[in-house]
C-alpha cells in the first residue's frame, strides 16, 4: 500500500472518529441536558395553579347581580363543566397534537425558528396549550428568548406533574377572550348570557377564535373577521373528526344572538348592596380560616330585586336637584336579611356607603328605645306627664338644659307616653329619661345594638348620639319581631370554586332582647304618628303621608339641623331612610327635609303593592281599649272627639270611663273656691250643651 494511500485512510478514520465522538458528546449533553431538566423539575416542583379568580353574587332568587374581581374578571369553573364544544374547538384550532405531546411540538418549534432566523426577531411562535398556559399564569407576553426558555421550562414542569385534563381545564379557564373577560366561564356569560356548559357547538367555535386577536377577532369588534375564522375553526374539526358534516352544517347556518348588553345591564345592579356583601363575606371566611383574595367564590345574597327597585325608584323620584344624600335599607325582620340598600344618590359620582358607614345623630328615632326602657319601669301608653316648657338641672346642678320642641311650641295640659311620641314632644322624653335614669336607657340600647351615650346628659334623650342607619333599622326591626334579636345579614351563602359550601347561614337560638309585651305595645304606639287624633299643639308626624297608606305601619322621624330620618315597618318589613348633606350642611327646609318621608312611604306602598294588610300579631299578656286621650279613661259617647284604641298590659287596662267622670267634672264646685258657680267658670253650661250634642236617646 502506498503511504499516501496510507495516510489518507488514517485521517478518515480520525475524522469518523471525530465524528462520532462530536455525536456522543451531543448525544449525551442531550441525555444529561434531560436528565437535569428532570432533576430540575423534581427540586423545583408542581408550579401552582392559582390564579385571581372573580366571584359572584347571586340574589335571593340565584339570579347573578354582579361579582368581584382584582385585575381579571374569571370565574373558575371545573373541566366537565365546560361544553366539549368548546375544548374540541380550541384543540383544534390551538394545538391539535395537544393529547400526544409533552409539552413541546417539535415540528412547529423547528419552523418557528427558521422563520425567526429569516425575519431577524421572534417574528413567530409555536406555542402548544400547555406553554400558552404556562404562559398565563406566570410570564408576560413580551417576545424574548428568555421568556420562551422559562415558558417550555414552565411547561415541561406542568406536563409532568398535572394530567391533561388539568392543563385543558386551567388554559380554558385563564386564557383572555377580550373586553375584560378571561376564561370560558366569563366570555360565555359575557357573549352569550349562558354558562360554559351550556355552549353550543356554533357558540362554542365562534369563542375558540377570539384568543388568538381579541381585538381583530372579537365579534363585537369585527363580525366579518369573526365569523370567517369561525368557519377556518369549524373545518378544523371536521378535519379531525371531532364533527360530523351534518353537525358542522347545522353550526354554519346557526345565528348567533349576543348578550353583551344584558351583562352591562346587570353590573349595575345594586353597587352599594355588594360592597356591603364583599366586607361581611370578608369577615365570615376569615372567621372560616379562608383568605377571601383567593376569589372564586359564588356569594348567594339576601338582595330582593323588587325591593331594590322599588328603593332606587323612591330616591329617583323625590331627591331634589340639589347636593342632598340618602341612605335606604331594608331587611325582614323575622330573619334580619337585608332586602334593599341604597348607600347614596349615584355610586359612579361617590361610593361612600351613607346606610352603613355613616354614623349621624338620629335625633327622635332613638325616643322608642327609650321609651321601651320606661315600659319595663312601669310606664304604660297612658302614663301622664307635665309637658310644658321646662329648664333640667344636670352634673349636680352645675349645668342647665332647656329643650325645644320642633316648632318651638309646649303643650297647655298633661300628655300620654303614646301621644307624646305621636307627636315628638321632647319634654316628656327627658323628663322620662330623668325619671328612669340613664342606666335603664343604655341597657335597652346595648339589647339592640346601639351605640351608648358618653355622658350623661339630658340631651341624649333626643338622640345625640351617632348610629348609622342600618344599625338604627336593625333596632326596630327587633321591636317588629316582637323584641327578637335576628341581627341583620346580607349574605346567605358562600360557597368556592370548587362547589363546597363554606357558610351557610343559620338562624340561631332566638335572643329576647326585649319583652314580647314590650315590644308590641311600642309597636303599637309607633303607629300613632299616622294618626291625626293626636294632633295638639304640632300634628303627629306622620300624618302627612297618611293619604298614602294602603298598609298598616309602625314608625318613628326624627330630625336634626343636619340629618332627616324615618325608621318603620309593617307586619313583615323594616325600612329606614335618611337625608342629609355629608359635610354636615344645615338642612334647608321645605326643599331639603320634604324628601324623607315620600321616599320612605312610596317604597312601603311599592313593595306591598297587591298584597293584604297585615296587623301586628298581639302577644299574650297583652289587651286593647279604646280610651279618651286627653283623659286616658275609657272612651264613651261622652268624650266623642279624642278616641284611640291603645294596647296595654292586661294589669294596666284603666277601668273608669270618661262618661262617669263628666257629671262629677260639670257639677262640682272647685274646692278652691266659694263660689260653685263662678268656680266652674260656666261649666254647668257648658256640661249641658255638650250632653245635648251626645243624645243617644234623641230625648231632647
Amino acid at each position: 500500500m502506498k503511504r499516501s494511500d496510507y495516510q489518507k485512510k488514517h485521517m478518515r478514520r480520525k475524522r469518523l472518529r471525530k465524528i462520532s465522538l462530536f455525536f456522543i458528546a451531543c448525544i449525551s449533553a442531550f441525555v444529561i441536558a434531560l436528565v437535569s431538566l428532570r432533576i430540575y423539575a423534581q427540586i423545583a416542583g408542581a408550579p401552582p395553579l392559582t390564579v385571581p379568580k372573580a366571584s359572584i353574587f347571586l340574589d335571593s332568587e340565584n339570579n347573578q347581580i354582579g361579582d368581584h374581581y382584582t385585575g381579571e374578571r374569571r370565574y373558575w369553573v371545573e373541566f366537565d363543566k365546560i361544553s366539549p364544544y368548546l375544548i374540541d374547538a380550541t384543540v383544534a384550532v390551538e394545538d391539535k397534537d395537544f393529547y400526544k405531546h409533552n409539552g413541546f411540538d417539535y415540528s412547529r418549534i423547528a419552523g418557528a425558528i427558521l422563520a425567526d432566523i429569516k425575519a431577524g426577531s421572534m417574528a413567530q411562535g409555536a406555542s402548544t396549550l400547555t406553554q400558552q398556559y404556562a404562559r398565563n399564569l406566570y410570564l408576560t407576553h413580551e417576545k424574548t428568548w428568555t421568556r420562551k426558555i422559562n415558558e417550555a421550562l414552565y411547561a415541561y414542569r406542568l406536563e409532568i406533574f398535572y394530567d391533561k385534563e388539568d392543563i385543558l381545564e386551567g388554559y380554558l379557564n385563564t386564557v383572555y377572550y377580550g373586553h375584560g373577560m378571561y376564561g370560558a366561564e366569563a366570555a360565555s356569560r359575557y357573549y352569550f348570557g349562558k354558562s360554559a356548559s351550556d355552549l353550543t357547538l356554533a357558540e362554542a367555535s365562534m369563542l375558540a377564535g377570539i384568543p388568538k386577536g381579541p381585538t381583530y377577532y372579537s365579534p363585537l369588534v369585527d363580525l366579518e373577521k369573526a365569523n370567517t375564522r369561525q368557519q377556518l375553526i369549524l373545518e378544523l374539526m371536521h378535519a379531525q373528526a371531532y364533527i360530523t358534516d351534518a353537525e358542522k352544517e347545522h353550526a354554519t347556518a346557526e345565528q348567533l344572538v349576543y348578550k353583551h348588553d344584558e351583562w352591562t345591564t346587570a353590573e349595575s345592579v345594586a353597587p352599594y348592596f355588594l360592597d356591603a356583601v364583599w366586607a361581611e363575606a370578608e369577615q365570615i371566611l376569615a372567621s372560616h380560616n379562608h383568605n377571601i383574595s383567593e376569589g372564586g367564590w359564588t356569594i348567594k345574597t339576601t338582595l330582593n330585586q323588587a325591593h331594590q327597585r322599588a328603593a332606587e325608584n323612591a330616591v329617583a323620584k323625590h331627591m331634589p336637584k340639589s347636593e342632598l344624600q340618602v341612605g335606604l335599607v331594608s331587611m325582614e325582620h323575622d330573619t334580619g336579611f337585608v332586602t334593599a340598600l341604597v348607600g347614596g344618590r349615584d355610586y359612579s359620582t361617590s361610593s361612600y356607603n351613607r346606610v352603613i358607614t355613616a354614623k349621624r345623630q338620629p335625633g327622635s328615632t332613638i325616643k322608642p328605645f327609650l321609651y321601651t326602657a320606661a315600659l319595663e319601669e312601669g310606664y304604660s301608653p297612658l302614663t301622664y306627664m307635665d309637658v310644658s316648657q321646662t329648664t333640667f338641672t344636670y352634673d349636680n346642678g352645675k349645668k342647665e338644659y332647656t329643650p325645644k320642641n320642633v316648632n318651638g311650641q309646649f303643650a297647655d295640659h298633661d300628655m300620654s307616653l303614646a301621644q307624646a311620641i305621636a307627636i315628638s314632644d321632647n319634654i316628656y322624653a327627658v323628663k322620662t329619661l330623668q325619671d328612669i335614669g340613664y342606666g335603664a336607657f343604655h341597657d335597652v340600647l346595648k339589647r339592640v345594638n346601639l351605640a351608648k351615650p358618653k355622658n350623661k346628659v339630658p340631651s341624649t334623650a333626643l338622640g345625640t348620639t351617632e348610629n348609622s342607619l342600618y344599625n338604627l333599622t336593625a333596632a326596630y326591626a327587633t321591636l317588629a319581631a316582637n323584641g327578637v334579636e335576628h341581627g341583620a345579614t346580607t349574605i346567605m351563602s358562600i360557597t368556592n370554586a370548587k362547589g363546597d359550601i363554606i357558610y351557610e347561614h343559620e338562624e340561631v337560638e332566638p335572643v329576647q332582647a326585649i319583652a314580647a309585651e314590650d315590644a308590641f305595645i311600642m309597636t303599637q304606639m309607633l303607629t300613632g304618628i299616622f294618626d291625626p287624633t293626636f294632633n295638639d299643639y304640632s300634628p303627629a308626624t306622620g300624618t302627612g303621608i297618611r293619604s298614602k297608606m294602603t298598609h298598616t305601619y309602625a314608625a318613628k322621624s326624627g330630625s336634626t339641623n343636619s340629618d332627616q330620618w324615618l325608621v318603620g315597618y309593617s307586619a313583615s318589613i323594616t325600612a329606614g331612610v335618611w337625608n342629609g348633606y355629608d359635610e354636615g350642611k344645615n338642612l334647608t327646609p321645605p326643599g331639603d327635609t320634604r324628601a324623607n318621608k315620600q321616599i320612605w312611604i312610596d317604597f312601603m306602598e311599592a313593595i306591598h303593592a297587591g298584597t293584604a294588610n297585615e296587623e301586628f300579631e298581639v302577644p299574650k299578656g297583652v289587651e286593647s281599649v279604646t280610651v279618651d286621650i286627653y283623659s286616658g279613661k275609657v272612651a264613651t259617647n261622652a268624650c266623642p272627639d279624642a278616641q284611640r284604641t291603645v294596647y296595654m298590659k292586661t294589669e294596666d287596662i284603666p277601668t273608669e270611663s270618661c262618661s262617669s267622670s263628666w257629671f262629677e267634672n260639670w257639677f262640682t264646685p272647685d274646692s278652691d273656691s266659694g263660689d260653685s258657680e263662678d268656680s266652674n267658670n260656666g261649666s254647668w253650661f257648658d256640661g249641658w250643651e255638650e250632653l245635648l250634642d251626645w243624645n243617644p236617646f234623641g230625648i231632647f
